[in-house]
Order: structure tokens, then C-alpha cells, then sequence
């Protein structure tokens, strides 16, 4: 598991067996997801001796780029048997692999519709940057590598540029192969982007640095 966790412990003490349960579904989560940037996981005790359900309350956020948050919570009702902590944690863990299983499959198939021909308007994460000699490469939703020029870089914002950016591109075949000739950034790597940016770029599956 290469992903940073933040644990959240609220009116119990942290335990080693609850941590390892943590850490252990956060690395099944990555092999669904390998671009994941955060996971917060917050475990709270909110009663004391409930006469059911259970006194236990866990939430997961995630963010993946460059702008998607995912989150889901268990909280067992009253009407439910009693579940101890450990069961609450897998059962908000199976509601977030549903929820990031729903997302790969959209980006799946929004590569399939925006991605047909190889050439035109698409969108991809920056994983290769040159800033000497003013060039670098995007992976795009098919996980093409594209070719681009600081100069193809809207706004002079070339070095603004990071592995892991968001952007939005405009690509055609070049001399050498396919190259972008407009780039534009959509969203920086671990800052959640606003409500348009949601819809204009999402990460190619199983996406690496």
C-alpha cells in the first residue's frame, strides 16, 4: 500500500487491529484504483450501550483526480442486530469499492466515446515532464502517450505543470506521431477541482506516475 492514510479516532481509543483492517481494505481499494490521492477514514463511537445497532460510526472520504470525491459512511440502525466495530469498517469499505468500481467503469467508457479516432479533443494527466528542453508526454483515457511543446500551453502555464495534472487537450497527428497542439490545465494534482472541471477530465484506468 503506497497511499498516505489520515486515521481519525472520535470518543474511543486507536486500535492496532482496527488500524490493520483499515489498511488492509485501503490496499484492495488500490488495486481497483492506483491513482487514489487521499483517504481519510474517520471511526466514531457515537453511544455508549445502544439497545441495538451500533454504537460504532465509520467514514471514508477519498479523492481521485482531479477533481472526483467518493464518500461512504456505515452507520447501523437502531432497527439492526448489534454489529461490533470490525463488521462497521467492512461494511463502509464494500459501499466505497462499489462506489469506485461505478467510477472506473464511467471513465471507461468516457474514453470510449471521447477517444475514437485517436485524434481530436480529449483529456489526460500529464506523466512525463522535460522542463529544460520544454516538452513532456500525457497519458490520455486510452493510455496513449501524447507528445506535447511548453509552447501548445495555454496560458504560459507550462511551468505550472506537475506529473499528475489534469488537462485538457486538443490532439493531432504530428510529423513523429500524435502530438497535442493545445493544452490547457484542468485540475492540479490533490486539490479537488470545482464543479465543471468534474465533468471534463477523468484519470485513464489503473493509471501509475
Amino acid at each position: 500500500m503506497k497511499l498516505p492514510l489520515d486515521i481519525t479516532y472520535r470518543n474511543l481509543d486507536k486500535s492496532d487491529a482496527i488500524d490493520n483492517l483499515i489498511r488492509e481494505k485501503v490496499a484492495k481499494l488500490e488495486h481497483i484504483c492506483s491513482y487514489i490521492n487521499s483517504c481519510h477514514i474517520a471511526v466514531e463511537k457515537i453511544h455508549d450501550r445502544p439497545r441495538s445497532g451500533s454504537p460504532y460510526r465509520v467514514r471514508i472520504d477519498l479523492t481521485i483526480p482531479p477533481g472526483h470525491e467518493l464518500v461512504a459512511e456505515s452507520n447501523p440502525a437502531q432497527a439492526v442486530q448489534y454489529e461490533p466495530l470490525d463488521v462497521v469498517v467492512r461494511e463502509a469499505f464494500d459501499a466505497a469499492r462499489q462506489q469506485l468500481l461505478k467510477l472506473t467503469q464511467r471513465q471507461k467508457a468516457s474514453d470510449r466515446s471521447q477517444t475514437q479516432a485517436g485524434t481530436g479533443e480529449t483529456t489526460g494527466l500529464v506523466t512525463k515532464l522535460f522542463r529544460e528542453q520544454g516538452y513532456g508526454f500525457i497519458k490520455t483515457l486510452d493510455s496513449q502517450e501524447i507528445y506535447f511543446h511548453k509552447n501548445s500551453v495555454l496560458h504560459h502555464d507550462f511551468e505550472r505543470l506537475e506529473i499528475g495534472t489534469g488537462v485538457y487537450c486538443v490532439v493531432e497527428e504530428g510529423e513523429e506521431g500524435l502530438q497535442a497542439s493545445t493544452v490547457k490545465i484542468v485540475d492540479k494534482p490533490g486539490v479537488r477541482a470545482g464543479k465543471s472541471s468534474q465533468t471534463l477530465i477523468e484519470p485513464p484506468l489503473d493509471w501509475r506516475e
